[in-house]
């Protein structure tokens, strides 16, 4: 079904919303909007709040992660100067089912979570270390020392 036909809009907000709603995926594949799964793990990414704080000799990065295992999150640098933190928040469908829970109402979200920090030119990436506790991952980053100033003493000739 499409909702801009209906509603006689063609706003990337019907076609968002349509994404949202299960629909036949072959009706989907049709359009060229982001797919469900997308949408709810751009959700998912937005939804992980993250503090970076600097203090005299490193960064580090604290992120809220409820209910996730620290063998559930990976911690990477890429392309040298990106910090990713990534995992996944699940729920066990079968133990639910099986114990016949029903969920009255669910706001806590599941699926795929990442954050992307960019590191500055100063942070050493062969420092890098990441402690889990309490549903809070902290992965700290030390600074590098700074350049030392490069002094050429030119000798003075008497002529």
């Amino acid at each position: 079904m499409d909702l801009r036909s209906l509603a006689g809009f063609d706003s990337p907000f019907f076609s968002i919303l349509e994404d949202m709603l299960d629909f036949p995926e072959e009706q989907e594949k049709s359009r060229n909007n982001p797919s469900r799964a997308y949408v709810r793990d751009a959700k998912a990414m937005a939804a992980t709040p993250a503090d970076v704080v600097e203090y005299p000799n490193s960064y580090v990065f604290i992120v809220d992660m409820p209910g996730i295992k620290a063998s559930e999150i990976k911690v990477q640098v890429e392309s040298e100067n990106a910090l990713v933190v990534s995992g996944e928040r699940k729920r066990d469908k079968e133990k639910d089912e099986k114990d016949g829970v029903k969920y009255v109402r669910m706001e806590r979200r599941v699926g795929k979570f990442m954050r992307k920090f960019t590191l500055p030119e100063n942070a050493n990436m062969d420092t890098i270390t990441e402690v889990c506790q309490d549903g809070v991952l902290r992965v700290t980053v030390e600074k590098l020392p700074p350049p030392e100033p490069k002094t050429k003493t030119i000798q003075v000739q008497v002529a």
